[in-house]
C-alpha cells in the first residue's frame, strides 16, 4: 500500500432564494443557503475533491455534471459516499480528512461536532480522523464581504502500490 495525499477547494455565492445552508451533510441556521445544483455543499465538495484528487480520479464536475438533472438539489454527503466508493473499488481506504471553512458568517462553530460525525460516516472512518476548522477571509474578497462560503480540504487514503493513479 502507498499513502497518497490530495486537495480540494470549493465556493459558492449566497442566493436570497428560501434554500437551506448546508454544510458538513448539516443544516446550519442562516438567512440565506448557497447557491448550486446540489446541495451547494461547500465542505463535502473541498473534501469529495481532495479524495478523488488523492486517488488521481476525475473531481466532482465528471462524477456529478452540474447540467445532470438526476444531480439537482443532491445531498453532497452522497458525493462524499460516491468518492470513498470509488476509492474503495481500487482497493483503498481512506486515512483522514482535515479541512477548513472559510466564511464571514454565520459562525459555524457550534456546528461541529454534528458535521463530523456526518462526515465521518459517509468516509467510514472515526470521527477524530476529521478535522474541521473555521476561519473568516478577515473581510477581505468576496468571501469577506459575505457573498458566499468557500472550503479547503485535504485527504491522506492508501491505495495498493499497483494502482496507477497517473
Amino acid at each position: 500500500m502507498v499513502s497518497l495525499a490530495g486537495v480540494g477547494y470549493d465556493i459558492h455565492r449566497f442566493t436570497l432564494a428560501e434554500r437551506p445552508l448546508i454544510l458538513g451533510g448539516v443544516n446550519v441556521p442562516c438567512e440565506m443557503g448557497l447557491d448550486g445544483h446540489s446541495d451547494a455543499d461547500v465542505l463535502c465538495h473541498a473534501i469529495a475533491d481532495a479524495l478523488l484528487g488523492a486517488a488521481g480520479l476525475e473531481d466532482i464536475g465528471f462524477w456529478f455534471p452540474p447540467g445532470d438533472p438526476d444531480c439537482k438539489g443532491i445531498c453532497s454527503l452522497k458525493i462524499v459516499s460516491k468518492a470513498v466508493a470509488l476509492i474503495r473499488e481500487r482497493g483503498g481506504k481512506i486515512i483522514n480528512v482535515d479541512s477548513t471553512v472559510i466564511a464571514e458568517a454565520p459562525k459555524i462553530k457550534p456546528y461541529l461536532e454534528p458535521m463530523k460525525e456526518a462526515l465521518a460516516l459517509a468516509l467510514g472512518i472515526s470521527k477524530n480522523r476529521v478535522g474541521i476548522k473555521a476561519t473568516t477571509n478577515e473581510m477581505m474578497g468576496a468571501v469577506g464581504r459575505k457573498e458566499g462560503i468557500a472550503a479547503m480540504a485535504v485527504a491522506m487514503i492508501m491505495l495498493p502500490e499497483e494502482i496507477d493513479v497517473m
